[in-house]
């Protein structure tokens, strides 16, 4: 359990997450855009200070929501402390997860998975999980860190989410990372 802390990214580093260089890499919109609509309900798992969470509120809208999670107090805070006063605080509800556990209720139409799932400690537990908050024709986007996730880690995590329901239907393409796009797999059959 104390390894798992160690390897979780550290509150005190989080203004680093948040800086117009990584916007200008890893620019939200343009990464979310071709999946997120207006009026959906989005989980930003992992949210971090909010480095996404913001602009996917601004993308879904007033007649949406998103739900920035995570483990952290302090990373939740960040967060408030941003959208404290503005009209995002209506849309953006702030949950804090449980170590082994995500504890969100309700179903969603999407799930943000971005650099967060290689620090889960029971990958097998957390897709059995994802698959009874998603909605039948939701969307999960993992995209993991190229440095420290290998090839054959990322595949071993893809058959894993397989296994838990899930069927890939895009690999969308990235720089360094390595993503995926997961969807339920109505027929109940594994896929690659």
């Amino acid at each position: 359990m104390n390894n798992r802390k160690n390897r979780v990214c550290p509150v005190e580093i989080s203004d680093s997450l948040d800086s117009k260089l990584r916007r200008w890499i890893q620019n939200p919109r343009k990464i979310l855009s071709p999946y997120i609509k207006k009026g959906m309900t989005v989980l930003d798992l992992g949210c971090g200070p909010g480095f996404f969470t913001i602009d996917i509120a601004k993308m879904v809208g007033k007649s949406g929501r998103v739900i920035a999670s995570d483990l952290q107090e302090g990373m939740l805070q960040k967060l408030r402390d941003k959208i404290r006063g503005t009209e995002l605080e209506e849309y953006i509800i702030l949950h804090k997860s449980e170590e082994d556990k995500i504890a969100v209720l309700g179903n969603v139409d999407f799930i943000l998975l971005f650099y967060m799932v290689h620090e889960v400690p029971s990958q097998e537990a957390f897709f059995n999980e994802l698959i009874t908050i998603l909605k039948p024709n939701g969307q999960v986007f993992m995209i993991e860190p190229p440095f420290h996730v290998s090839k054959k880690d990322f595949e071993n995590t893809i058959k894993i989410a397989n296994t838990a329901g899930f069927k890939v239907t895009g690999k969308p393409k990235s720089l360094f990372d390595k993503s995926v796009i997961f969807e339920k797999d109505q027929n109940g059959g594994i896929s690659d």
